[in-house]
This record gives C-alpha cells, sequence and structure tokens, in this order.
C-alpha cells in the first residue's frame, strides 16, 4: 500500500456524515404472494431486476472480502467504522436477496443456474484480479448502486405498481442503505490507492458487468421461464417497452442517468457530489417511522458499530 497516498487524502463533505446503520431484516418472503411482473407491470424490465438480485449477492459478498481486506490497511477510525457499516449492510443486503432468490426459483426463474454461472466469474475471474483492482472494482460497483438508489428515490411511484408489499419493501430498503454508504468503498480506494488509471479500470469492470453480463442474463430469463414468448406478439410489445424502462434517455434507469454513471470519469470526482441526504432523510421518515414505516413490521433490530481505536 502506498502510505504516502494514505496520509494525504481527505475525504469531501465529512461534516454532513450520519452515522450508517446496520439493520437486521426478516421479510419472510412467501412464493404465493411474489410478483414476477413488478416492475411496472413488465415482463422483461423485472427480468432484468430479478437477474441483477441473483447477482447482487455475489457482488455484496465481492464486497465484503474486499472490504474486511483492506480494512485492516486504514489508519483513520472513523473510516474503518464506516467500512464495518458498510460490511454489515451488504452482509445482510446478500442474505435477504438470497431468500427472495429461493422464491423466484419457485416461480420457474433459472435460480440454481445463474448461481452456477456468477458463482465461476466471481471465482475464477474477479476474485483471481489482484487486491488492488478488487478494490477498485468495489468502489464502481457501489458507484452503479448509488446512481441506481438515487433515481429510485427520485421516482418512488414505480415501486407502487405492484401488490407486492415485500418485494417493494425488499428493494427501498436496498436502495436506502446503497445511498446511505455510497461514499465508504470510495473513501477506502481513495485512501489506499488513488490511482485514477485504476480507479477506471475497476468502473470498466462494473459497466460491463451490470450493463452488459446482467442484462443479457436478464433478457434469457423470460424465453427460459416460457419459449413460446418468442412467437408472442405481446411479448415482444413487452421488450421494447421494457428496454425504455431500462435505457431509455428519459425515464431508462440507466439511460436517463447515464450523464451520472459517466460523471465518475471526473479525475475530481467524489460520490458525494451528487446530494442525496434530502431524499435520505424522507426515506428514513417514509420506511422506518416507528408506527407507519413500510419498513418497520419487518426491521428486527438497528445499531451503529462503535469506534475502534
Amino acid at each position: 500500500m502506498n502510505t504516502a497516498t494514505i496520509h494525504q487524502y481527505v475525504p469531501k463533505h465529512t461534516p454532513a456524515r450520519a452515522d450508517v446503520p446496520i439493520r437486521h431484516m426478516d421479510f419472510r418472503f412467501e412464493a404465493s404472494e411474489a410478483d414476477t411482473r413488478f416492475y411496472l407491470n413488465t415482463e422483461l424490465a423485472t427480468a432484468y431486476f430479478e437477474a441483477l438480485s441473483i447477482f447482487l449477492t455475489f457482488g455484496e459478498d465481492l464486497v465484503i472480502d474486499t472490504a474486511r481486506h483492506h480494512r485492516q490497511f486504514l489508519k483513520d477510525a472513523e473510516l474503518k467504522r464506516r467500512v464495518t457499516s458498510l460490511i454489515g449492510q451488504e452482509a445482510i443486503h446478500s442474505k435477504m436477496h438470497n431468500e427472495w432468490n429461493d422464491v423466484l426459483a419457485q416461480h420457474r426463474f433459472p435460480v440454481a443456474f445463474y448461481r452456477f454461472l456468477a458463482h465461476n466469474v466471481f471465482k475464477f475471474g474477479f476474485k483471481k484480479l489482484p487486491h488492488r483492482l478488487q478494490l477498485s472494482l468495489m468502489a464502481g460497483i457501489e458507484h452503479f448502486t448509488a446512481v441506481m438508489a438515487e433515481f429510485f428515490m427520485k421516482h418512488e411511484e414505480i415501486f407502487f405498481e405492484t401488490d407486492d408489499e415485500k418485494q417493494r419493501a425488499l428493494w427501498m430498503w436496498h436502495m436506502l442503505e446503497e445511498s446511505e454508504h455510497k461514499d465508504i468503498a470510495y473513501d477506502v480506494y481513495q485512501t489506499l490507492s488513488g490511482s485514477y488509471p485504476l480507479r477506471i479500470s475497476g468502473f470498466a469492470l462494473a459497466f460491463v458487468t451490470i450493463l452488459l453480463l446482467v442484462p443479457l442474463g436478464g433478457a434469457a430469463i423470460p424465453v427460459m421461464r416460457s419459449p413460446r414468448n418468442l412467437l408472442s406478439l405481446r411479448y415482444w410489445k413487452d421488450v421494447r417497452r421494457s428496454v425504455g424502462l431500462l435505457f431509455g434517455p428519459r425515464e431508462g434507469v440507466y439511460g436517463s442517468t447515464m450523464g451520472h454513471i459517466l460523471d465518475y470519469l471526473r479525475p475530481d470526482f467524489h460520490p458525494n457530489d451528487h446530494d442525496t441526504t434530502a431524499y435520505l432523510e424522507y426515506y428514513k421518515e417514509r420506511l422506518l417511522h416507528p408506527e407507519t414505516g413500510l419498513l418497520t413490521p419487518y426491521l428486527v433490530k438497528e445499531f451503529v458499530p462503535a469506534k475502534q481505536v
């Protein structure tokens, strides 16, 4: 590690940083309640997010392992504490999405096959990368999830087109926490490396994975679940609408946020350049209010890790 870099890097916007709590959740998913067209009543766009759910469990495990490995090199006690929060949040994300993916398997989603593919991609691909590049990849993955989180926080209505309360709660909880910890992986990377070319290399790997490999996996799901879709005019109309919802320049999750995604290429970029403080305040009240919060029925406990000296 470059110790000179460790002592020189000062994270941006430190005064306003709030605690990042670890929340234990229990959604108690039921296959009979699952909406397999939850994303605005689409088949293909929904399949993308279900493929992403499977990928995320492996991506989050990579983030956890990478964060644990690099935490030992950090000198700043507050950043180490925030890394512990990142690890805790991601561990519970992985656990909850794995439980959700088990439900998807009961609806003929190719969960076992996709888990096999993802396992091998990570075991023989990403986890064989040098530790410095894994750290850069971690920061890149967290950038994409932060962009997605901000998009959905700005478009809350998307989640209420379905009656699937638990799937809605899963994604809204995940988006809240991705926004809460969006700067941690980046600050660790900048503290321990700070190399711009290496940062962009990790971003490129995340870009290809999230915007090419996962969509390819999602595109195959509707046909794998029902081969007759290939001959269905209704399905091809769904494809057209779904592509717009994912990649359209106005309403697409990624198409309308491409400027934000590519902002990562700025040499002086920082995640907190995109301020989501007001959204976080709104959603903490909306989701976690003791009496009316949408997540309250599923929240088991919440705590903030203590600072380690």
